[in-house]
């Protein structure tokens, strides 16, 4: 049986995600028997490749036009697409701007700062443009799965990734849609 093609990419959030999706531990040797990582943060390949992936998981919202061209481009290169955590699934805290204007948002983390240095905000064309608001996955294309959590426990990762691996579609509910880590 061929390997599923598995690719991750990483947005506007903490790392929490895939720090939880690295906890799942040694059952990463069993994954990677399974599964071949096309493309992820924690490889040196960041996008999918043309050629397409089973399973994309998306980690974070949406608050910059790069963000914004990287989520079109995963919903196009994968045929199952998850929202892995808060901040996929809603947004999550990173939606704590969206009551501002970006500029004064920008303004306020750059300029207003003891940190500044000559009254000026860093400016390159490195740095994307924010968008008017951060938003969740699905606010932008199609999700066929949701990981809550901030961050979703490793095991409920697996428990994703294993039932994708044996060729179902895995199914959150119960205990699953349980918030955070208190388990």
């Amino acid at each position: 049986m061929a390997k599923i093609k598995l690719a991750t990419t990483w947005l506007e959030a903490c790392a929490g995600c895939h720090m939880s999706f690295l906890d799942i531990d040694e059952r990463i040797v069993e994954l990677l028997n399974h599964v071949e990582l096309t493309s992820s943060p924690i490889t040196d390949l960041k996008h999918p490749p043309e050629s397409g992936v089973d399973v994309g998981i998306i980690t974070g919202g949406i608050g910059n036009v790069d963000e914004l061209e990287e989520v079109k481009m995963m919903r196009e290169r994968c045929k199952i697409l998850i929202a892995l955590g808060d901040c996929a699934v809603t947004g999550g805290v990173c939606t704590m701007r969206n009551p501002w204007d970006k500029e004064d948002v920008l303004r306020c983390g750059y300029v207003e700062t003891a940190s500044t240095v000559d009254g000026t905000r860093p400016g390159s064309e490195d740095l994307p443009e924010l968008t008017d608001t951060v938003k969740a996955i699905d606010q932008v294309v199609p999700v066929d799965l949701y990981l809550f959590g901030c961050p979703p426990n490793a095991d409920r990762i697996w428990y994703v990734l294993s039932e994708l691996i044996a060729g179902r579609m895995p199914k959150v509910e119960g205990e699953a849609l349980r918030y955070g880590m208190d388990e």
